[in-house]
């Protein structure tokens, strides 16, 4: 395999193409340039880090492979990334070679969001006929374990462009027929594009379902998430999904995580949530922005999710250029490997709460936030009745009740 140099970026927004610019590859540096055309339709993809520009660009800090944030955001990582390395090293390909050009070459036109890469790498397009979600688990395990799994093409072309650690596929889910089909960018008509998680070795059997009760809880705490489920394998093990947001129908949104759009390294991050607020009025222009990071604050604070890093807050933008913040995604019961927030809260990580969100408050001159604050813990406190109607097992209900309960008291 050769090393990809350049790349031509398009974005596809609501069935509208435009041909965005060129990533070029010299030495071990990556520029870019917009092409003539894209700068006269004015649309700003990452409006911090991106400006529109008839030079060549080059970001001023290396903290994506060399690349822009906004096109980092296209490369898989935990998983997807797993799962491409895998593919590569069976091809006889040393990973060592390859470029982020080459990563987003396998990329492609299947990523999330708008973003789409050219020339793309050649692949095998073996597919699976039908999806046996008890299979994919079984087989995402072995990859894991670093066994060798008889489907890897097959799971790199449902689940190779995605993020985070836990194993996923995307789908094609039929919603009143519940058939599911494998992934593909123009599905059949009645068919929405959705995600599909499978545990990791360290999580406890009933993830899917803790992460269910949390999407019921965040609903109920006045949070903006796109639909979710459990779905069932033959076995009878259930399986968390949520519908992409990234999609309308077959029509592509642009998605731009927080970490990508003000270049924060999420794994050695000092992004505070004041930080997201600011973003978020920036982009919104409305102080409705304010309040929606707010009370997703206010969440993972008393709902103990500390995986609230930077690529876990995102902002979505339409074909007219019009922005707003991503509904939330990723929450779940969650400690951090150092035990601290991911996301400060008014400089406060180990154990932040209502004097850190007042102190948050005050800074953006955000009233009312005491409703807030009480609707949260109030419905976090009915855990144990969402854990049970969403059929969480007995001993996790009871290990995050004992770390819950304090919190919410």
């Amino acid at each position: 395999m050769s090393n990809v140099e350049r790349l031509v970026v398009s974005a596809s927004l609501q069935g509208i193409s435009l041909e965005v610019g060129e990533l070029a590859l010299s030495g071990k540096r990556i520029f870019f340039k917009y092409f003539p055309s894209f700068l006269d339709a004015g649309l700003l993809l990452s409006p911090f880090k991106l400006p529109l520009s008839n030079q060549i660009l080059e970001p001023d800090v290396q903290l994506f492979d060399g690349l822009f944030g906004v096109f980092h955001d296209s490369l898989p990582d935990g998983w997807g990334r797993l799962l491409i390395d895998r593919a590569l090293l069976s091809r006889g390909v040393a990973l060592s070679h390859i470029t982020p050009l080459d990563r987003l070459s396998f990329v492609g036109n299947k990523g999330n969001g708008a973003l789409c890469y050219k020339p793309t790498a050649s692949e095998r397009q073996d597919q699976m006929d039908t999806l046996p979600l008890d299979v994919i688990a079984d087989e995402a395990q072995k990859v894991l374990s670093g066994a060798e799994s008889l489907v890897l093409d097959e799971l790199v072309h449902l689940g190779g462009s995605s993020g985070g650690a836990r194993p996923k596929v995307f789908v094609g889910f039929h919603p009143l027929t519940g058939h599911l089909i494998p992934f593909s960018e123009n599905l059949p008509e009645g068919y929405e594009h959705w995600i599909i998680k499978f545990p990791a070795a360290t999580d406890p059997q009933d993830i899917a379902q803790i992460e269910y009760a949390y999407y019921k809880m965040a609903l109920d705490a006045g949070i903006e998430m796109s639909e979710c489920r459990l779905f069932e394998g033959n076995s009878g093990r259930q399986y968390f999904g949520a519908k992409r947001f990234d999609r309308i129908g077959n029509h592509r949104l642009h998605l731009h995580s927080a970490a990508g759009l003000l270049h924060d390294n999420f794994r050695l991050s000092n992004m505070d949530y004041g930080h997201l607020m600011d973003a978020a009025f920036q982009l919104e222009r409305h102080v409705g922005a304010y309040t929606k990071v707010f009370r997703l604050a206010a969440f993972n604070i008393y709902a103990h999710n500390q995986d609230d890093h930077s690529k876990n807050f995102s902002f979505l933008m339409d074909a007219g250029g019009k922005w707003r913040f991503a509904p939330a995604y990723d929450l779940t019961f969650s400690f951090a490997s150092h035990g601290h927030h991911s996301t400060l809260v008014a400089g406060e990580s180990k154990t932040p709460g209502k004097v850190q969100l007042r102190q948050l408050a005050t800074t953006f001159g955000l009233s009312g936030i005491d409703a807030i604050i009480d609707q949260v813990r109030a419905t976090i406190a009915n855990w144990e009745h969402y854990a049970r109607l969403c059929g969480v097992s007995q001993d996790s209900r009871t290990n995050i009740s004992k770390v819950l309960g304090p919190k919410n008291r």
